[in-house]
């Protein structure tokens, strides 16, 4: 897992250095970069949710996720463990659950981390995982200058969701096939959409909640495609 550990460092080290900036950017730019990255959010999640050949397998896959996030009340459990985060380390006027989830997601949604954690879990070399962390290396410092100290966080969720797809990968082999990768990417492209609306203030979607929907997709395309 030599690529997921630069990822992570990549996103800490960016992180810190936003958070640098943040202290001397007036507020007018922190707005503005912040509704950048729900711009940019929006079309990176409507570019990757196009790449599905299954739409039926994707709306069951989100179907399924949705009740059992919901049932599970994953955003509800995030935004209460943002909220005693703040309080301990007292984070006042922090955008805390944000950055934590726009992180999370932006850096683990994408098809690189998919890629790049099945080359480094078949025994190749992490090449794409590299180029991933210099990718997120530099976009931690925009989010964290934005939306403060829960980007550098995020780092634990990235560690976690991309090292075990690594592990998985030993695991599975080539049972990865590309109609696979491309319908994990696609349920990845709806939740950064959701996101985005978020991120804008458009529409208050629970992205959390719909998170299990990674999971339905993969069982789906194995029996159905």
């Amino acid at each position: 897992m030599i690529g997921t550990l630069v990822n992570v460092a990549a996103v800490v080290v960016g992180g810190v250095l936003g958070l640098v900036f943040r202290s001397k950017l007036p507020q007018k730019y922190i707005t503005i970069f912040f509704q950048a990255i729900g711009l940019f959010t929006l079309f990176l999640g409507f570019s990757m949710s196009l790449k599905t050949n299954n739409p039926l397998l994707l709306v069951f896959s989100l179907i399924l996720g949705a009740i059992v996030g919901t049932a599970l009340s994953l955003q509800g459990r995030m935004e209460r463990f943002s909220e005693s985060i703040q309080r301990r380390f007292k984070l006042s006027g922090q955008r805390f659950s944000e950055g934590l989830v726009v992180s999370f997601l932006m850096f683990c949604m994408g098809s690189m981390t998919i890629l790049g954690s099945i080359e480094e879990g078949l025994g190749g070399e992490p090449n794409l995982l590299y180029v991933k962390s210099l990718m997120d290396g530099f976009s931690s410092i925009a989010l964290a200058a934005s939306l403060g100290v829960g980007v550098i966080l995020s780092a634990v969720p990235l560690l976690i969701y991309q090292g075990g797809l690594t592990l998985l990968a030993s695991l599975l082999g080539d049972s990865f096939t590309s109609v696979m990768i491309s319908e994990l990417t696609a349920v990845g492209g709806i939740l950064l959409i959701g996101l985005g609306l978020t991120i804008l203030d458009l529409k208050k979607i629970n992205v959390l909640d719909l998170l299990p929907s990674l999971l339905f997709i993969v069982p789906l395309v194995i029996y159905f495609a």
